[in-house]
């Protein structure tokens, strides 16, 4: 099994390359920018060294320590090239029911003097959105209200796809939520059509109605994103979790502004596995504007990479010790080496939390998924369910989601949902690949989730056979995490799931919360809960949605 195919795939997929260019400051300096393919492996440190002094050759020694683990580390990082995108043709502006351009969009409504000013938004000035409008006749997902279309940045030339579905349930009170899906590189259609969307797809390529999809009781939105991804397109590239929430920011506020029937209900934004990065930066990003038409209500994380620093510590103790509830599947001279590399792991990713610079995180990056992850991708069991084997490399060892990918590239699905690429592809590795050369992988977005709790609740969530973003980490890290109330929160019981809350229930998962933080386990459930416990998966999304963990 490739590891560059298999790791965090719907979450993270790993990539053994790093960024020719770097925009943190380290020590004080701004990183130069290098052409590495025009130098040769020794003379390229000289102008480091002359910028940090001490400092460099540390990180030289990092790189040569990597390069000697990760034979052609260092060539890769060289040869770095940017994700090449899929061939896209611009639709007519007549496909679009709706245009919305961001410089027309308010972002701020003023009194003076008796007379009200309109104050734009300048950050969504170079953004537009393009929405149609798609007859549930034709494709039979479901019967509901739908939207589909593109945000657009014109001038970067990016293209982001969405598809909406109203509330099955009472689309003027249900709230809406936001899904995404992860990779970094990873279509959110995945989440539509094999998680919580409306309709499953079976093996003849037709939708199947999912009696528990999350849009039964709110408004759900996929979005496909950073641009390349699925139906998305761009010839430029996001490589970074920071861009991304500005993206969707923009996105959000031009779609509420074009309907603000949806506006005034609570929104929730949600995301799997890389979206353990992508939700605390795109939260953090709507809040920072305080004068916005998002009524952002929460935040959502499930089986999310989030704190490596944590989590990579318990990829040993749960795939060789059996500590996460599931048997042991590694043998011996693999759990040895996982054993022996995690020090040095944690200190690489210490000093990329501590410097939050490519030439560091990147490196830690390389040496921690081949020391840590590798030997259980290697194993050829599915690093999203502990219990199975891979069954299918290709498609992130999912038979269905090559259905999903084949019923995605009909030309009538293609023409009924206006996508301007006629290729669709359920991961992009070059994408992947983009924001593993930035380090963004191993940087602690995790932190941003502190300064939402100030703000709003936030639900952390994990089905308990997933290997690679496991509950054993994801509970370590929740619980190590600065923030106003975390003695509360640490304290609080752990209490059982029961379906609506009946004491006397089936039990099928474990709860604790206080102060809008809310950690919850599903039993028997993979990286992906909704798949394997879509009825679980519902019951909690409905009691988040309610407020029934939140102060």
């Amino acid at each position: 099994m490739r590891l560059s195919q298999s790791v965090l795939a719907l979450g993270a997929a790993a990539a053994s390359s790093a960024l020719a260019q770097e925009q943190k400051v380290l020590n004080g300096g701004k990183l130069p920018t290098v052409d590495f393919g025009a130098i040769d492996t020794d003379s390229w440190w000289s102008p480091l060294e002359n910028l940090w002094g001490e400092a460099s050759s540390e990180i030289k020694a990092t790189w040569n320590e990597v390069s000697m683990l990760v034979p052609g580390a260092l060539e890769t990082f060289k040869k770095a090239t940017l994700a090449q995108p899929e061939p896209a043709t611009r639709r007519p502006a007549s496909d679009y029911d709706f245009h919305v351009k961001g410089a027309d969009v308010a972002d701020i409504v003023v009194e003076t003097e008796g007379e009200t000013h309109r104050k734009v938004d300048g950050e969504l000035s170079d953004y537009g959105l393009r929405v149609k409008s798609v007859d549930p006749s034709k494709l039979k997902v479901d019967d509901v209200k739908q939207y589909s279309g593109y945000l657009d940045q014109y001038e970067e030339d990016k293209h982001l796809f969405f598809w909406f579905f109203e509330s099955r349930n009472d689309p003027k009170n249900d709230p809406v939520i936001l899904w995404l899906n992860g990779g970094p590189g990873c279509s959110s259609m995945v989440g539509l059509f094999f998680e919580l969307g409306p309709a499953r797809i079976n093996e003849k390529l037709e939708p199947v109605r999912n009696p528990h999809a999350w849009n039964n009781n709110a408004s759900v939105i996929f979005i496909e994103q950073p641009v390349n991804v699925g139906y998305s397109h761009s010839p430029k590239a996001v490589k970074d979790s920071t861009q991304s929430a500005k993206d969707i920011y923009a996105m959000l506020s031009l779609f509420f502004h074009q309907f603000p029937e949806y506006a005034t209900q609570d929104f929730h934004l949600a995301g799997e596995s890389y979206g353990g990065h992508y939700i605390p930066a795109m939260a953090a990003e709507i809040l920072s504007h305080t004068h916005r038409n998002i009524n952002i209500k929460s935040a959502m994380v499930g089986n999310g990479l989030s704190d490596v620093l944590t989590q990579y510590a318990y990829y040993k103790p749960y795939a060789c010790d059996g500590a996460g509830g599931w048997p042991a599947v590694l043998e011996e001279p693999e759990c040895e080496v996982m054993d022996k590399s995690l020090d040095r792991c944690q200190s690489l990713i210490q000093r990329c939390y501590d410097t939050e610079s490519a030439w560091t995180c990147v490196p830690a990056h390389l040496y921690c998924n081949n020391a840590l992850i590798l030997p259980y991708t290697r194993s050829g069991r599915n690093p999203y369910d502990i219990r199975d084997p891979c069954e299918d490399e290709a498609n992130l060892c999912y038979t269905g989601i090559k259905y999903v990918t084949d019923y995605l590239n009909q030309p009538e699905v293609i023409e009924a949902v206006g996508s301007e690429v006629d290729h669709y592809g359920s991961c992009n590795w070059d994408v992947n690949r983009d924001f593993t050369l930035t380090g963004d992988w191993m940087k602690p977005f995790y932190r941003l989730t502190a300064k939402v709790l100030e703000e709003i609740p936030f639900l952390i969530y994990v089905g308990d056979a997933d290997f690679i973003c496991n509950w054993l980490g994801i509970k370590a890290w929740v619980e190590r995490l600065e923030w106003a109330h975390r003695d509360a929160f640490n304290e609080a019981e752990l209490g059982f799931l029961t379906y609506g809350g009946d004491e006397d229930g089936e039990r099928y998962g474990r709860v604790k919360t206080s102060h809008n933080f809310t950690f919850v386990k599903i039993f028997k459930a993979g990286h992906m809960v909704p798949y394997d416990q879509p009825e679980a998966a519902s019951d909690m999304i409905n009691r988040w949605m309610s407020g029934e963990w939140t102060a």
